[in-house]
């Protein structure tokens, strides 16, 4: 389900100046982009995800701190290609996980994977 939200409703205080560079760097992304893609496809809802207005699911891990974990999705180094992977399509690296592929392009991927990385 894809919501819309004004941005203005977004909270990024997860993040400062130096941490979304870096993000950008890493991933090619943008922060703000990412956070509101987060958003619209309701990441949230199985999430918790600090800076995004009700974001407060239970039944994902919380993605507090993702930049600092060994693995994403449990198996995959953390690196900035394999998280953007698992967003897309988290099917088809683990058939039947619980993760939905949403239809999530190249774009949003490296933007949503920018605001993970720059949170504190």
């Amino acid at each position: 389900m894809r919501l819309s939200i004004p941005i203005a409703f977004l909270l990024l205080c997860g993040c400062n100046t130096a941490n979304r560079q870096a993000a950008m760097d890493l991933t090619g992304g943008a922060p703000d982009r990412g956070a509101g893609a987060i958003y619209r496809f309701g990441c949230g809802s199985c999430h918790t995800i600090p800076g995004i207005a009700g974001a407060h699911g239970l039944v994902g891990p919380s993605l507090q701190g993702v930049r600092s974990r060994t693995y994403v999705a449990g198996t995959l180094p953390n690196e900035p290609l394999n998280l953007q992977a698992w967003i897309k399509d988290p099917q088809s690296i683990h058939p039947g996980t619980v993760m939905p592929t949403q239809g999530i392009g190249d774009t949003e991927a490296a933007d949503i994977a920018a605001y993970l990385y720059s949170l504190q």
